[in-house]
């Protein structure tokens, strides 16, 4: 019957269907189709401005970024060539070392207790002694400016800044290194290659190399790090140079570093964190799809009528859908360009924000280059999703000027739907896949977003039909009109359900996984807890440092021997066996560290054995059962009952795995990658570790004090300090992320005012009929409240809990860490979009309540 009232209606209307397409007059019509309309279409735009913005000013601070590390690579490292290590360099390699470079510099750097006289006050530095002129290039920044240069020609020290604010020490003041006490000759402002958050962890106090050995503080057990510097006047092939020294080093255990390898490694790392934050963008961006979508959706069902006209005075059904795909495409451009001059602008910010962050200054141009990107990229994306709607628009048909109900089935069928599904998805991988750097971790980003939506819509679905039959005639009209609403013809429980949860979902996992991530560093100091760690004890002092420590009324909760090591063989294998066979599926990593074990009998409170058996005592003449933390495990490919041979002091110890472990890095207390048995190692060189409890931060420093007075190599971390820092750390780390969330979460409001404010235009018939019929305002206000209340409860509701099983898979999965929710937050945020949502539903309904019904109709026919 249709088909046959078509086909007559075209009999006796013809259109020339082989005419060219006249596109002049397309976009004339869309320009004056759109007049009416500029309102509603700037809540299209509004959708898409802070995703466009938070993508530009990324994109702006990622390429500048990359421009000034390759300006100030250089100044990063300090010179041409840096080689380090942890152990003392043989006469052989000495000799080899000694020999490169026009200019060479030395650093020794390492941990240490550092005394202020005048304030008595202590705290564990980064104690760096320099010899030669390094750096070469860029400086160490002081004040005053000479001090960088002039503490080399002395007993001097510069000090870091935060150092001296929190011992309100001054230059001309003293500090205690061990057993010397140096003239503070100027305030550390940045040294090079140092962040400012590093600096708050870590302060550095350089002294000059020749004082260090009065000091006192290297002996055995130190953990000191030896660093050499090399400038070259002379043109060298660098790359030439390490390659043949490579071999050489690696034996050693050394590491080198040149000015384009710390470019490679500092572009990398913040290309790690662009890709992060270009994804907390593209969040932003497609919660305001989801805006785009339900915007044209009701814009195009408005223009059904409009659309059935044109047609029947001749508009071809391809005109017609260029008609709007032109208005959508000039309306993204728009959005796009706005959002790209706030991104350009926003920029500005980022450097100040991240400047704690990192070790060089970053400048602020316009990058054409991202706004660029930023433009194509939010015309691409919101074409893609007003498609889904807009295609609806071919398959109007001329009848639709007779039988308005015609467009529901017309609409909801069309094959290019799943076509149009297809190019969304492949983008969202594609473009997930460009900041991510794994097709795994795009797919299934792309995977979470599409369930939430199907489950957002099935919840929708199954809300409209449940509705429908529970409605019962006993209930008030007022309820029953509410929830009437939520199913009668042009509802908006669809959109509005997905808009919103995907809102409240995108903007609560963001809320979870901050707080988890915080969560996971901050540490206790209540009950028996330890919260003092005391390193570097001499095997002749244990028992004094213990007797001190009860003296002064703390608790000794642990006193561990740790001996230093290295693996010399895995199975026969070596490290020089690594170089010659890369099937050898052992990391060279696993020869060249360093390892500090100790040696019990039994478990600690942080171990699980997880495979093998635990033997805590060594058989005479016999290998030494050794038990080995999973993490190493694995990572060396080890099994149960593997060899290893142990080089301990020059000493090879042959031993086997005996058992696994788990171990709970997270308590504090020592704990280690290798724990040999009793009857072994206890006449080997090794220090002590002590760990005790103290109730108070006055305690901590009188305590501090007489550890320092007395046992000036001893170093303490009062982890009450290091909370502390955290803490100011975190914060500082939290802001950025609430900064990056800002974007979603205004993006998620105003896609919530755009769709509660879209759905005004279908409910405007529905009240100016039931005012004519006689409600009275509060009775619609009554009804609208319900609808809206019920809606935005449910949606965010809906959203809250695919945030809590979001967050427990990456919690899992991705972070692995435990997982923990704080449910409060998640139900205030429940109720701040439901009365949102409620408020805004509200003022919509207000121009419809203080007009006469005639007059409201006549505005918006």
């Amino acid at each position: 019957m249709k088909k046959q009232l078509t086909d007559k209606f075209m009999e006796t209307n013809p259109v020339n269907y082989q005419r060219k397409m006249n596109i002049p007059w397309l976009f004339n019509m869309a320009w004056r189709d759109s007049r009416k309309n500029r309102s509603r279409l700037f809540l299209f735009i509004s959708a898409i401005v802070f995703g466009i913005a938070a993508l530009v000013a990324i994109y702006a601070f990622k390429y500048n970024v990359q421009n000034d590390i390759n300006g100030q690579a250089a100044t990063l490292i300090g010179a041409d060539l840096s080689v380090s290590g942890n152990k003392p360099v043989d006469s052989k390699l000495k000799k080899l070392l000694d020999s490169l470079g026009d200019d060479r510099s030395q650093e020794r750097s390492f941990a240490s207790m550092a005394y202020f006289p005048k304030s008595k006050g202590t705290r564990l530095v980064q104690v760096r002694a320099l010899q030669g002129n390094f750096p070469y290039y860029g400086a160490i920044e002081t004040t005053p400016e000479q001090a960088g240069t002039s503490f080399r020609k002395g007993q001097m020290a510069v000090v870091d800044k935060t150092l001296m604010l929190q011992f309100n020490a001054h230059v001309g003041d003293s500090i205690k290194i061990g057993n010397s006490q140096f003239l503070i000759t100027g305030i550390l402002n940045r040294a090079p290659g140092q962040a400012g958050a590093v600096a708050g962890i870590a302060p550095v106090v350089y002294i000059p190399m020749q004082y260090l050995e009065q000091t006192g503080l290297v002996k055995i057990g130190s953990r000191v790090n030896y660093s050499f510097y090399y400038k070259f006047t002379r043109p060298v092939n660098l790359d030439k140079l390490t390659k043949k020294l490579d071999p050489m080093l690696d034996k050693a255990g050394m590491r080198y570093e040149t000015i384009e390898g710390r470019k490679e490694n500092t572009g990398r790392n913040f290309g790690d964190l662009s890709r992060f934050l270009s994804l907390v963008g593209f969040v932003a961006l497609l919660l305001g799809c989801v805006g785009v979508a339900s915007a044209v959706h009701i814009y195009v069902r408005e223009k059904i009528a409009s659309i059935a006209i044109m047609r029947c005075l001749g508009v071809k059904a391809s005109e017609a859908f260029l008609i709007y795909l032109i208005q959508i495409v000039g309306i993204g451009l728009i959005g796009s360009v706005i959002g790209a001059a706030l991104g350009t602008a926003i920029q500005h910010l980022l450097p100040v924000i991240f400047k704690d962050f990192i070790p060089f200054t970053i400048s602020v141009q316009i990058s054409w280059m991202a706004i660029g990107q930023g433009i194509l990229l939010g015309v691409i994306i919101s074409l893609l999703f007003a498609l889904l709607p807009l295609i609806s628009v071919r398959n109007v048909s001329p009848l639709n000027t007779l039988r308005l109900s015609f467009d529901d089935a017309v609409l909801s069928r069309d094959p290019l739907r799943w076509l149009v599904y297809a190019l969304i998805m492949l983008f969202i991988i594609a473009f997930t896949y460009l900041q991510l750097d794994s097709w795994l971790g795009s797919l299934f980003f792309t995977l979470g977003i599409l369930g939430a939506f199907i489950i957002l819509s099935a919840v929708a679905w199954l809300l409209m039909r449940l509705t429908k039959l529970l409605i019962n005639s006993s209930w008030s009209y007022l309820w029953r009109q509410g929830f009437a609403n939520l199913y009668r013809p042009n509802n908006q429980t669809l959109i509005l359900m997905v808009s919103i949860g995907l809102s409240t979902m995108f903007i609560c996992i963001l809320f979870l996984i901050q707080n988890l991530l915080i969560g996971q560093v901050t540490l206790s100091s209540g009950g028996n807890q330890s919260n003092m760690i005391l390193f570097d004890i001499q095997n002749s002092q244990k028992d004094s440092v213990a007797r001190l420590t009860r003296q002064q009324g703390l608790p000794v909760l642990q006193q561990v021997p740790i001996v230093t090591l290295r693996i010399e063989q895995i199975n026969g294998k070596t490290a020089a066996d690594l170089q010659k066979d890369s099937t050898i599926k052992i990391p060279h990593g696993v020869f060249a560290y360093e390892y500090r074990v100790t040696f019990r009998d039994s478990l600690s409170g942080s171990e699980k054995l997880t495979d093998g058996t635990w033997i805590g005592k060594a058989e005479p003449g016999k290998d030494i059962p050794v038990s080995v933390e999973e993490n190493l495990y694995h990572r060396a490919n080890l099994k149960i009952g593997d060899k290893i041979v142990f080089n301990v002091q020059g000493v090879e110890m042959p031993a086997y795995v005996a058992s696994v472990r788990k171990v709970n890095w997270g308590k504090v207390q020592t704990n280690f990658q290798v724990v040999f048995p009793t009857g072994v190692l206890e006449d080997a060189p090794q220090f002590q570790v002590l760990l005790t409890h103290v109730p108070s931060t006055k305690v901590s420093a009188t305590f501090q004090r007489a550890i320092v007075h007395s046992f000036p190599n001893v170093s303490i971390i009062d982890l009450g300090l290091v909370l502390s820092v955290l803490d100011e750390l975190l914060n500082k780390i939290s802001y950025v992320i609430r900064f990056m969330s800002a974007f979603s979460i205004i993006t998620g409001v105003v896609v919530l005012v755009a769709s509660v404010r879209i759905s005004k235009y279908q409910r405007i018939q529905e009240s100016v009929l039931l005012r004519t019929l006689g409600a009275s305002r509060k009775q619609i206000f009554a009804i609208t409240a319900l609808e809206y209340l019920f809606l935005g409860s449910l949606s965010a509701l809906t959203g809250i809990v695919i945030a809590f099983g979001g967050s427990w898979l990456l919690a899992k999965y991705s972070f692995e860490i435990p997982y923990t929710v704080n449910y409060l937050p998640a139900l205030i945020l429940v109720f701040v979009i439901s009365i949102l949502t409620v408020i805004i539903g509200l003022l919509n309904s207000r121009g419809v309540l203080n007009k006469p019904p005639l007059e409201i109709l006549r505005n918006n026919a």
